[in-house]
């Protein structure tokens, strides 16, 4: 028993002990996945963080939510405690009920609740002044006790509300672990995911790369192997007209001048076959290359080519790119000899090379002409191998010229297109990129 009913000072003492608890454990780390339970030693938290299973069944009791089965673990719990009570007090430990109860109070707020531990609070007030408190089996309450069990009332809530509170910090805190968890497995099934697309991509672009060294193989040998038959062909027709004529009519001698022909139109389409398939193998080497330079170099060498012609020149200010000289120097020979060849016609020949910027680190060149143009609508056919706009008999070439263009430019990160109006002219673009370094003295001289 307590003795004195006035004496409230050990049940104080034992309040504020167990306060003082509360408020260290308040300030301990919170462990998601084992819950504190107020005035249980810390060995036995380290025992039953070694055990697998009371994690799992904590979480288990703190989910329910039936309300029979909460306040029914309420009232169950606050049973369990009078017990204790009595059988502590049958082996002479005094001043222990009261500790004991608030125990119980904070234990049900945690696992089932404020509404379950407010009835587990008026439960062991009633049961205290009932069994514990004399006059002992009856519910009568003096003035000079109403103290006593405020204080209770004030610890039990004190504990309830402590453990409420961790319960709902470390809700949050488990929420946000299972949102973090589920974002974890989330990122890591779409790095999977990605990763095998970039191995499917990766060995798609080792197949494609191998498909294109086969054809461009195929295409140099089949080029290499018909030079021996053709130069037969070309050779013996010379021969035949030269050492002949005198055999051969008039028909006879058209015949042979038409194979002739036809073999120098192979050989020149073999010739551009072979150079477009050398591109792809190929080492680059990319410099600083003066665009102003290279132009004015390619005017003056075609020069000798368009003496007959007579063609306006109007070359712009050209910056300084990055990239092969060989190479960009075979783009704009052949947009030039292109633009040459389809504004021959015209008197003058109008031919006009500039710059503009392009998007981000890329320079745009453009090639202008007042030559005979084509319908947009055939603009896709331009840029392919053997593709032509024109009859042969109109136009010489063989189609590979701007399917050269366009790979080289591809070759430097860029792009190519066209525009055009029948006999109005036609405009190539073509983007390269930007040198990295500004020029210094001469660029990249021949």
């Amino acid at each position: 028993m307590f003795g004195c009913r006035g004496e409230v000072r050990h049940p104080v003492i034992a309040v504020t002990t167990g306060a003082q608890r509360l408020e260290m454990q308040r300030n301990e780390p919170l462990v998601i996945s084992e819950p504190a339970i107020v005035g249980v030693p810390g060995s036995a938290r380290g025992l039953a963080s070694e055990l697998p299973d009371v994690a799992y069944w904590s979480d288990r009791v703190r989910s329910v939510e039936s309300p029979i089965l909460r306040y029914g673990f309420a009232v169950t719990s606050v049973a369990v405690a009078i017990a204790v009570g009595i059988a502590l007090q049958a082996y002479q430990f005094r001043d222990v009920e009261l500790p004991v109860l608030a125990l119980v109070v904070g234990f049900i707020t945690w696992y089932a609740g404020n509404g379950p531990a407010v009835l587990a609070v008026l439960l062991s007030t009633v049961a205290f002044d009932y069994l514990f408190v004399e006059p002992l089996y009856t519910f009568y309450v003096s003035a000079g006790d109403l103290p006593y069990f405020l204080v209770f009332s004030l610890a039990a809530t004190i504990v309830a509300s402590f453990s409420s509170v961790r319960r709902r910090i470390e809700d949050d805190l488990r929420n946000a672990r299972d949102r973090l968890q589920i974002e974890l497995d989330q990122r890591q099934q779409r790095e999977a995911e990605i990763r095998k697309l970039n191995r499917q991509l990766n060995l798609r672009a080792a197949d494609l790369a191998a498909a294109n060294r086969e054809l461009e193989a195929f295409a140099y040998s089949v080029s290499h192997d018909l030079r021996a038959p053709l130069r037969h062909l070309v050779g013996y027709s010379e021969l035949l007209q030269k050492h002949a004529p005198n055999l051969l009519d008039d028909r006879c001698q058209r015949y042979v001048q038409t194979i002739l022909e036809s073999g120098k139109r192979m050989g020149n389409l073999i010739d551009d076959l072979l150079a477009f398939s050398r591109i792809g193998r190929t080492e680059s080497r990319a410099t600083a290359v003066d665009l102003q330079q290279l132009v004015e170099e390619v005017v003056s060498e075609m020069a000798s080519q368009t003496a007959a012609q007579d063609i306006s020149w109007k070359i712009g200010a050209l910056p300084v790119c990055h990239g092969d000289r060989s190479l960009l120097k075979l783009v704009v020979v052949n947009l030039l000899s292109n633009a040459a060849k389809f504004a021959g016609t015209r008197r003058p020949a109008k031919i006009e090379i500039g710059s503009m910027d392009g998007e981000g680190d890329k320079l745009e060149i453009f090639v202008r002409d007042n030559g005979v143009g084509f319908d947009m609508q055939y603009v896709n056919k331009l840029f392919g191998v053997f593709q032509r706009l024109h009859r042969a008999d109109e136009f010489e070439g063989t189609g590979i010229g701007l399917a050269t263009v366009q790979r080289i430019v591809h070759r430097h990160g860029g792009t190519v297109r066209a525009e055009g109006t029948v006999d109005q002219g036609a405009t190539f673009y073509f983007s390269v990129p930007k040198a990295k370094y500004p020029a210094i003295g001469g660029v990249n001289a021949p």
